[in-house]
């Protein structure tokens, strides 16, 4: 029988602490609230839990260009006003705001994606965790999407070092487009993404047409979903794709962006996803045994992506979570029943996708991949070394004196990010 796996989970509750402004959706203090889950539920007993490093300039720029991370590490709320050509050069603005600490959020949660695959690479895991990471819109010289520094690209980047190809799974609502920009003129990435295409839908591309260019050709596979796709059709087709993905491409490692703004009921996202059904493909992914980077990303229904996160840890450790929440500091937050279950309310999607849609675009993505002859193989060189080298050895340290970092993690509850009703007080957002 196979040991159990090793889990490395990275967090930093500095990056719970971030507001990105009263009208925008993204609420980084839902990390907070999924931190407290896994406590609640003691599942930081069954992993090693790391303060990630805080990514490097030098680090950020082994994709971004030096001049747009340069601008991201100078700009501030109070002297934006000053670079408005900069501001619209780099798309920073209403989606993508400049607020206090942008640059050290950044830091953070890209530093937990890089440090994530460091670990899988040097086989101190098997699986590593950064719930904070998965901000995948971000573009080379531009943010995008509430995304400033694409995390994802640099993991891979730093797993390519040691794996020939590296297969990235995005089950977010959103396209993964900014990852799949990255490499979509290389084989030794596959980036498959499951996403709402059409109807103007953000960000616009995503078509099952788009399949990679020059050698990366077939090595970018798009699964564009209408609304309301439910857990039976969602998880059938997804395990038809990746089933015949890794058969055919034979990957290395595996990123696996966790998205959960296609869950039901999620103020942005329009698919009709449970927990169970989400969390189905998260089970699905890790039977490959192969070493797993599971991140984050979107989820605009702050309840329900605590509620989704910490299930999902508890797949990836093999363990079965009550329905019931245990008591913790964000318990009011999961009324009026206190469960893992997300609340149905009255708002239940009509499922847009036949049969014959979903049939369509299972044969047309099987037909691309029956063009990749066989996994594609690489002369690989000397590993150039970590850029980053810790100046202590972590492996030495005792886990539970680890966790008592913890308590460094201050709890920050902001007054202006609860309140009654569904809109958490944007009353002014148009989430249309």
């Amino acid at each position: 029988m196979r040991p159990k796996d090793r889990i490395s989970y990275f967090y930093d509750g500095d990056v719970g602490s971030v507001y990105f402004g009263p009208n925008h959706p993204m609420k980084p203090h839902r990390l907070c609230m999924t931190h407290h889950l896994v406590l609640s539920y003691e599942l930081h007993t069954k992993m090693e839990i790391y303060r990630p490093h805080k990514a490097y300039p030098a680090e950020l720029a082994q994709f971004h260009s030096p001049d747009y991370v340069e601008f991201l590490h100078r700009i501030t709320p109070d002297t934006q006003h000053l670079f408005p050509n900069d501001l619209a050069k780099y798309n920073l603005g209403e989606d993508c705001p400049v607020f206090e600490n942008l640059f050290e959020f950044c830091q953070i949660y890209a530093g937990g994606t890089i440090d994530a695959a460091r670990r899988l690479n040097n086989q101190l895991c098997d699986i590593a965790i950064n719930w904070a990471g998965g901000l995948h819109h971000a573009k080379k010289c531009e943010a995008s999407g509430f995304c400033y520094i694409n995390d994802l690209v640099l993991g891979i980047l730093e797993l390519l070092k040691y794996h020939a190809r590296v297969l990235y799974i995005d089950i977010d609502v959103h396209h993964g487009d900014g990852v799949e920009e990255a490499f979509y003129f290389t084989d030794r990435v596959m980036t498959v993404s499951f996403h709402k295409f059409g109807d103007m839908f953000f960000p616009g591309t995503g078509d099952v047409k788009e399949i990679g260019g020059k050698e990366g050709k077939f090595y970018a596979i798009n699964v564009p979903l209408k609304d309301g796709i439910d857990d039976t059709s969602f998880t059938r087709l997804f395990k038809a794709i990746i089933s015949k993905v890794v058969e055919t491409y034979q990957p290395g490692a595996i990123v696996l962006q966790c998205g959960a703004d296609s869950l039901a009921g999620d103020r942005l996202g329009c698919f009709n996803l449970s927990i169970d059904g989400h969390s189905e493909c998260v089970r699905f992914v890790k039977k490959f045994n192969l070493p797993l980077l599971v991140t984050g990303g979107g989820g605009y229904t702050k309840e329900n992506v605590a509620r989704c996160w910490v299930v999902e840890t508890g797949v990836l450790l093999d363990t079965e979570l009550p329905n019931e929440i245990p008591e913790n500091e964000y318990f009011k937050y999961f009324a009026p029943d206190y469960s893992l279950k997300i609340p149905r309310g009255n708002i239940v999607l009509e499922n847009l996708n036949s049969k014959s849609y979903l049939s369509a675009i299972k044969v047309q993505v099987l037909e691309n991949l029956r063009n990749i002859q066989h996994a594609p193989s690489v002369q690989m060189q000397e590993v150039p070394p970590d850029f980053y080298i810790p100046d202590f050895d972590e492996d030495e340290q005792n886990p539970d004196e680890r966790m008592d970092q913890h308590t460094q993690d201050k709890q920050i509850q902001r007054d202006d990010e609860y309140y009654d009703g569904d809109n958490d007080n944007d009353h002014n957002m148009d989430d249309s």
